[in-house]
C-alpha cells in the first residue's frame, strides 16, 4: 500500500468508528502502520517450512462430568 492509500485507509477507519483525528495524528497513525506492514514483509519473506510454525492449535480439555469432579473437603481417605 502507497502512503497515500495507508493514510486514507486511516482517515476512512477512523471516519466510520466516529474517531476524531487530526492530520498530524492522522499520519503518525498511518506511519506506525506502515512501519508494521514493513515488518510483516520481511517475517512473510524468511525461509521457514511449515515445520517451523510455533503457534500451536487450541484444543480445550473436555469439561469434566459431574463424577469426575471432587468437592472441596471431601475425604480421600486414609
Amino acid at each position: 500500500m502507497t502512503d497515500a492509500g495507508t493514510l486514507a485507509c486511516v482517515q476512512a477507519s477512523a471516519a466510520t468508528l466516529g474517531l476524531v483525528l487530526d492530520e498530524a495524528r492522522a499520519r503518525r497513525v498511518a506511519a506506525h502502520l506502515a512501519q508494521i506492514e514493513r515488518m510483516a514483509q520481511l517475517l512473510l519473506a524468511a525461509p521457514m517450512g511449515a515445520h517451523a510454525e510455533l503457534a500451536g492449535t487450541y484444543a480445550p480439555l473436555a469439561f469434566p462430568s459431574a463424577s469426575d469432579t471432587h468437592t472441596c473437603g471431601e475425604d480421600d481417605g486414609p
